[in-house]
């Protein structure tokens, strides 16, 4: 299922209820967001300007249970429910930077939770495919980004360990749970020069963040920090 066309902030128009969104985006939580990208992002090293555009412009805050909204741009992780959580925001910026992703790129992502990598995503490149094993949270996704205005993010409700065959090769993937090793189809639905990153190791505990190059047979590897994901559910 494909969603609406995402949009800007600065530029919203009332269209598949923008207006609503647009006014729940207050002066108050703009003021949040710019500093949460100065003093959690761009203090941190991250550079890429189309990221930190891409985490300027869209409302967090709109991602997260309404229960938790006050903290939406603090320096950590935050529940979404269903045992899952939306990543520090220094977290989908640094994966974002390192998947190097281009206007005309054709993206994977694998674990939606509430939408925001995607949108976070969908900002920079062509089409964002997203798939999410817990059927509620790809409704909500789902149903969050249509009220915001994405046309360039598709979501599948399934396990994401199998990847999207149907639109593969993907010129970037990104995973957003912690495998216990690098999924054979993910690596499969890579387009040859493409990029994953993917959180790998035991779950609930400290993983490592991997950058995965593809070379036509070859694939190498390069470990990038420390992280902690919640593992990556299978079917």
């Amino acid at each position: 299922m494909t969603i609406g066309r995402q949009l800007f902030f600065p530029l919203l128009i009332c269209l598949l209820g923008a207006c609503a969104v647009q006014a729940k985006d207050t002066d108050q939580m703009r003021v949040l967001r710019e500093k949460m990208v100065t003093e959690q992002i761009v203090a941190r090293g991250v550079y890429d300007q189309n990221v930190l555009s891409a985490m300027r412009a869209i409302p967090r805050h709109l991602f997260v249970p309404e229960r938790e909204e006050r903290l939406a741009y603090e320096d950590h992780a935050v529940p979404i429910g269903y045992g899952q959580t939306i990543s520090q925001p220094y977290i989908v910026a640094y994966m974002t930077q390192m998947a190097q992703v281009k206007p005309d790129f054709r993206v994977l992502e694998i674990g939606a939770g509430n939408g925001y990598q995607a949108a976070v995503l969908a900002q920079m490149v062509k089409h964002v495919y997203t798939v999410e094993i817990i059927p509620e949270l790809a409704q909500q996704a789902q149903a969050r980004l249509q009220d915001i205005g994405y046309d360039n993010i598709s979501i599948k409700n399934a396990d994401g360990y199998h990847g999207w065959s149907e639109h593969a090769p993907f010129d970037v993937i990104v995973v957003t749970a912690a495998a216990s090793h690098i999924p054979p189809p993910l690596i499969d639905q890579l387009k040859d020069g493409g990029r994953m990153i993917i959180p790998v190791g035991t779950p609930y505990l400290v993983q490592m963040l991997v950058l995965v190059i593809k070379n036509g047979d070859q694939i190498r590897t390069q470990n990038l920090q420390p992280v902690r994901f919640v593992p990556l559910t299978r079917g």
